[in-house]
């Protein structure tokens, strides 16, 4: 499904929407989305969560106690290079498709690097931080050159100039029967003439080994659902782009696959719902407490988590 019809993604007026949508009424959670440099945040009153995305999810999976931090007490995130290197690329392949087909072309993507990092800043101020220590530039400089060549290899594993994306960046949400809202945000939908869709996602990392897969399909499958749900048609493939490595996954799901992740979603739900109203988070140490910005809250690593804001009932107890 090389080719795909479609109206042009969001507009450059259009406001750029987190990855990480909001799961709680009213609030905002996710990692590197944590309070600008310069201006402090209205304070939120706390609300159970209302919704689940792709990211939110795995952080339960992840660790419980993880995903109250985030979602729960809101706790600040310090930006990372990484993670603000993906965001950047993402925002210039996305932009690249503003420009005719021709003209899509590797030099002109790269030209676009150092406007949209312009961009980020002024959007993200706290993204300023990353860089405050290197007053010759150097190290801002190296970071770009990586986020070119992550821009340059997506030429060898895609070719954009024979793609018209239906859609970019598109906030997707769903209720199911349960009452459980889906929310998450998809990377690219293409639309092939004959009405198949593909859905895309790019990632700035490298291509898990085999064994690791299913979990990298999961935020797929999860935005397969909530198109299904929405628009009553699967997907006919999920494709994931690695300009880490130079892989592309794919994948074809199917109805029972659809069906096993709504069941896995509404499980996962129940066991949300279950720790808040508790106020039973669990840590879950893995290696990947070493990337916790949370350390000195999580009793894993002799810390204290803060004061929990929402009204519990006694664990075993009967839900009023």
């Amino acid at each position: 499904m090389e080719t795909s019809t479609g109206a042009a993604g969001r507009s450059e007026s259009t406001p750029v929407v987190a990855a990480d949508a909001p799961d709680t009424a009213g609030g905002s959670t996710g990692a590197g989305e944590g309070a600008g440099a310069t201006a402090v945040p209205a304070v939120r009153p706390a609300a159970p969560p209302a919704s689940l995305s792709p990211s939110r999810a795995g952080d339960f999976m992840q660790c419980p106690l993880l995903y109250r931090f985030r979602v729960i007490d809101r706790l600040p995130e310090k930006p990372s290079e990484a993670a603000t290197r993906g965001t950047l690329v993402h925002a210039v392949l996305e932009r690249l498709f503003d420009v005719p087909a021709a003209e899509r072309t590797a030099p002109r993507a790269r030209e676009l690097v150092p406007g949209q990092w312009d961009r980020l800043r002024e959007s993200r101020p706290e993204v300023r931080e990353l860089f405050a220590e290197d007053p010759e530039g150097e190290r801002l400089a190296r970071w770009l050159a990586e986020a070119e060549q992550l821009v340059e290899r997506w030429f060898t594993l895609e070719d954009p100039s024979r793609l018209e994306p239906a859609e970019r960046e598109l906030f997707v949400e769903a209720e199911l029967d349960s009452g459980l809202r889906l929310r998450g945000i998809i990377d690219r939908v293409d639309v092939a003439p004959t009405g198949e869709v593909r859905i895309v996602d790019y990632k700035t990392g490298k291509a898990p080994r085999p064994e690791y897969a299913e979990g990298a399909l999961f935020q797929m499958k999860f935005y397969a659902l909530v198109v299904w749900r929405l628009k009553r048609v699967i997907p006919r493939r999920l494709q994931l782009v690695y300009l880490g490595s130079g892989d592309v996954l794919t994948y074809d799901p199917d109805r029972a696959d659809l069906e096993r992740v709504e069941r896995k979603l509404l499980a996962l739900w129940e066991a949300i719902r279950e720790a808040t109203e508790t106020g039973d988070w669990r840590p879950r140490p893995t290696k990947l407490c070493g990337w916790c910005d949370h350390q000195a809250h999580c009793p894993e690593f002799g810390g204290t988590p803060p004061p929990y804001p929402l009204p519990v009932r006694a664990a075993g107890s009967a839900p009023v």
